[in-house]
């Protein structure tokens, strides 16, 4: 490890793959993200699998999954002699003699996910002996991603000082550019830290009615209105933007799909509180496609609960 110099967790994960592939071979080395039921790569050290970051598969199916439960060793140098590994989904997808694992964890104690490696060929049963090796730099990459962790709050909201003149000018909830902005710094954050994050799209129903029967005061109040709701529903590190007329989006960062939908729907009664009428989609990030995939996703949505209340209304 002496060859190597790092400044980041990503960095620090490249070396330790490298090191590792040199020192006991295996055709696949991954530094990977857990995330619900889905087990993403975001690193790969790859000579056979055709394996590359960005891959997702279904953790419940891999012998990670079965590693971090205690119900197989973190090293198995012939992994078809362990049941729970022999029975494993994930061999239907890849030929697996072999197989080291190791936990990542956050700060709270929780699973971040895994540094593991598989190989066609089994290995030798001294590989085992190196298990202290292994502990020790899964134990370093931990160290270093929950001080990496901590530091992206402080980031983002340096981030979002500096984004201030991207605000729109009838809230001061950030514009279309500064949305623009933000979704792409945390699209590269998401993409190697493997976040969950979901998209809230929301249009107001009767802007325009109000703006042509009671004047753009009123329509004006009603915007602001609607920002500062939204503003009191969201959390401190969600991104809240009025992208233009009556449209809204909330990036909600590192949350799932359950409490994302609580979110929208803590949004829909404070509005309804307020006597605001709107629309909304929720949508997650998908990590074979990202976040702007899940904003034109939890648009249809959007538009499909439009149509939906106005069928309602139509019929009273």
């Amino acid at each position: 490890m002496d060859d190597f110099k790092f400044k980041n967790f990503e960095q620090a994960s490249c070396a330790v793959l490298t090191f590792l592939n040199k020192r006991f071979g295996f055709k696949l080395w991954m530094v990977t993200r857990t995330e619900g039921e889905d087990w993403i790569v975001l690193q790969s050290k790859d000579q056979g699998y055709q394996i590359e970051s960005g891959r997702v598969f279904k953790w419940a199916d891999s012998f990670c999954s079965q590693m971090v439960q205690g119900k197989g060793p973190r090293i198995a140098p012939r992994s078809e002699d362990i049941p729970v590994y022999a029975n494993a989904e994930i061999n239907k997808q890849a030929d697996i003699k072999a197989y080291i694992g190791q936990p990542l964890m956050k700060e709270d104690g929780s699973l971040f996910g895994t540094l593991c490696a598989i190989d066609p060929q089994p290995q030798p049963d001294k590989l085992v002996e190196e298990e202290g090796l292994i502990n020790l730099l899964g134990q370093m990459l931990s160290y270093i991603l929950q001080g990496e962790l901590r530091e992206i709050e402080h980031i983002r909201q340096s981030e979002r000082f500096k984004e201030e003149a991207l605000s729109d000018s009838l809230t001061g909830l950030f514009n279309r550019r500064g949305w623009d902005k933000l979704l792409a710094i945390e699209e590269d954050r998401c993409k190697f830290y493997g976040h969950p994050a979901a998209i809230i799209m929301i249009d107001l129903n009767n802007l325009k009615m109000i703006n042509d029967s009671l004047g753009h005061d009123a329509g004006d109040e009603l915007i602001q209105k609607t920002a500062a709701t939204l503003s009191k529903c969201v959390r401190s590190n969600d991104v809240v933007a009025r992208l233009g007329g009556d449209e809204f989006s909330v990036l909600s960062i590192e949350n799932n799909l359950i409490n994302a939908t609580g979110l929208a729907n803590r949004i829909l009664q404070a509005f309804a509180e307020e006597n605001i009428s709107a629309a909304i989609g929720v949508a997650m990030r998908n990590p074979a496609y990202g976040l702007l995939t899940a904003m034109h996703e939890a648009d249809k949505k959007m538009y499909q609960h439009k149509r939906m209340l106005k069928s309602q209304k139509d019929k009273v």
